[in-house]
């Protein structure tokens, strides 16, 4: 057995950047599929997320810096410990590889503890299951990687361990790589935002439209007529194109609002990212789901719901 060398700083804060950058890659690679799980096998019961898929871009983008970083780092200390034979034994790593193992172990046994009281409880799903085979897989990949370690495994087979880091680099670019084909590239993303911002600005216009008749009894012949300088009102425009949106007055109670739409708004209710909501808005249902193009939203006002506001004071 080789006596242990003396733990330089250098020697700590590689393995103390490897641990934490380990810790991460996990974390983030297992969010990531979990995401993928999400928008596989929808739960009628999440609503609520962002349009965009803000949470799949933050764990793709984590997964790119840091499994990358942890793969550096841990070449780099098998790399001093080749040269430097001591260093195997120094207590930072035995430190690091212990507490990896028992966090793994830890993980493992509560992913089989969760899944047994799904199980028995009659609640088990494929969308549960699959997270629960994530994250044993996961971590039993890690407690056994690691425990070659602590043995001196993977120092002894140089080669094959270079071989697990070329797996782990390929299994990671599949995972991001699948990423592109699930939420879109960035430009799709930046077309949506763009189409989400002119839902927001109609919304907007749609909301002082009703106002104006309140406030006059009579809908506004353009959106011009909306801007107020006392309260400090401009009417929107469009963020793309920088022109105006179409309004067009149907009937004294009805209006259309238009604007152009860069991608169809996607159907992912159940995942957690833009569930589509129907609300009744002046007696119709209020919808803002489109098409690529341009799409026109007809709204009626219902005088009863919006009276006035003179009849209210009376």
């Amino acid at each position: 057995m080789e006596t242990p060398s003396k733990t330089s700083p250098r020697d700590f804060f590689l393995w103390a950047g490897a641990v934490i950058a380990l810790y991460g890659s996990v974390i983030s690679f297992i969010t990531l599929l979990f995401e993928y799980v999400n928008r596989a096998f929808p739960d009628p019961l999440a609503y609520y997320g962002d349009p965009y898929g803000g949470s799949v871009r933050a764990a793709m983008a984590a997964v790119i810096v840091l499994v990358p970083t942890t793969l550096i780092l841990f070449r780099l200390i098998r790399g001093s410990i080749a040269k430097e034979p001591g260093k195997a034994n120094i207590w930072v790593r035995r430190w690091a590889l212990v507490l990896t193992i028992f966090i793994a172990t830890v993980t493992i046994l509560i992913d089989l503890i969760t899944l047994l009281t799904t199980f028995l409880g009659g609640e088990i799903s494929i969308r549960f299951a699959l997270k629960v085979a994530i994250v044993l897989l996961v971590a039993g990949g890690i407690f056994l990687h690691f425990i070659a370690d602590f043995k001196g495994y993977w120092l002894k087979e140089i080669k094959k361990a270079h071989l697990v880091g070329i797996a782990v680099a390929v299994l990671t670019f599949a995972a991001v790589f699948a990423g592109f084909f699930i939420i879109g590239t960035p430009q799709d993303a930046r077309m949506m935002r763009y189409d989400q911002q002119k839902v927001s600005d109609l919304q907007t216009i749609q909301y002082q439209i009703t106002t104006y008749y309140q406030q006059k009894e009579e809908l506004p012949n353009s959106l011009q007529q909306l801007n107020d300088p006392l309260s400090g009102f401009s009417v929107p425009v469009d963020p793309q194109s920088g022109g105006e949106y179409a309004y067009e007055q149907t009937s004294d109670l009805s209006f259309t609002l238009c604007a152009t739409f860069n991608r169809e708004t996607q159907d992912t209710k159940g995942t957690g990212a833009y569930p589509t909501r129907d609300s009744v808005y002046g007696g119709i249902d209020e919808n803002w789901t489109h098409g690529i193009g341009e799409v026109c939203f007809a709204r009626t006002i219902d005088p009863d719901k919006y009276p006035p506001f003179d009849l209210k004071v009376r």
